[in-house]
């Protein structure tokens, strides 16, 4: 593919999700077709997608997220079910070693009763680490066949690393964040959320004419409070989301060094092998730091001021 198109325009289709959703009437499309009503297509360019605004959706990180989010459930049900203290499996030894290890690190890091977060963190941890692991595929190899053998248009938009697209990424910060705000709210009440909220970090004076200032502290503290809050999913989304889209990059670089030349081909083998293998230690880390993350997120949520 990358024979076929200059180097910006391969980057560029590369970075480009396969978007479905809907064209106003009277939209001109890349080949001149004139819709005569809205339609729901597939965009054929960045602009058309651009164009399909808010309720577009992108097909292939929806589909890939879906797809090896069963896959993990597949793989640890089936484990689970021909567990044996015998003579166990190979897979079933590694499945319980990655789940003692995430159950000795929402131990360390979660300190109150909740059966949910350690299941959560296990979830957490090896979906995220399975979507990134895709970035390992050679960049061409799925889309290609996709593009070529399947819909037969050379130009179709198809991502395979879902943690690649920001709308994965922070639409799961986003169901940390709800999680959070439940938390907070179950373990201590609407009341003392807001309090949790307008009380911290600067507690307001009770006494004296420093109740005049209490007004001002409360407003100081819910400014900052509420920035804190929402910046942790966002902050949280952003992180796996840049370090995946970086490496996606560097590969998409490398790969556009195979169509200049033997020796730059060669040395572009050399640096894809290399990438790959430091990439590893990227995707565990990446699945890991959002797995210590939310579990931190959760004992926040857990923590009640008032009790200290």
């Amino acid at each position: 593919m990358a024979g076929e198109q200059t180097s910006t325009e391969y980057i560029q289709h590369h970075l480009q999700n396969w978007t479905y959703g809907k064209l106003p009437e009277g939209y001109t499309r890349y080949d001149g077709e004139v819709l005569t009503e809205s339609t729901w297509v597939s965009a054929h360019s960045s602009q058309e997608a651009k164009d399909m605004g808010f309720s577009a959706v992108h097909v292939d990180t929806l589909g890939w997220s879906i797809f090896l989010g069963a896959l993990f459930i597949f793989i640890f049900s089936r484990v689970a079910k021909k567990a044996t203290a015998d003579t166990p499996s190979g897979l079933q030894s590694f499945v319980e070693l990655v789940v003692s290890f995430v159950d000795n690190t929402v131990k360390d890091t979660f300190h109150y009763k909740n059966s949910m977060i350690a299941p959560m963190g296990l979830t957490i941890f090896c979906w995220v680490f399975i979507m990134n692991a895709m970035d390992l595929i050679p960049v061409d190899w799925i889309p290609h066949f996709v593009a070529n053998v399947i819909v037969g248009d050379p130009h179709f938009y198809f991502k395979v690393v879902p943690t690649t697209d920001p709308n994965a990424t922070l639409g799961m910060a986003v169901g940390v964040f709800l999680l959070m705000i439940f938390f907070s709210i179950k373990q201590k009440g609407a009341v003392g959320f807001i309090k949790e909220l307008t009380f911290h970090p600067f507690s307001p004076p009770t006494k004296g004419l420093g109740v005049l200032l209490a007004p001002v502290l409360i407003a100081i503290n819910f400014i900052l409070e509420t920035v804190s809050l929402i910046a942790k999913p966002i902050s949280l989304g952003l992180r796996l989301f840049g370090n995946l889209y970086a490496g996606e990059m560097i590969f998409i670089l490398i790969a556009i060094m195979f169509g200049a030349g033997f020796l730059l081909g060669l040395f572009a083998g050399v640096l894809q092998w290399a990438w790959a293998v430091f990439h590893i230690l990227v995707i565990t880390l990446q699945a890991f730091v959002f797995m210590v993350l939310t579990t931190v997120y959760m004992a926040m949520a857990h923590d009640n001021h008032d009790e200290h």
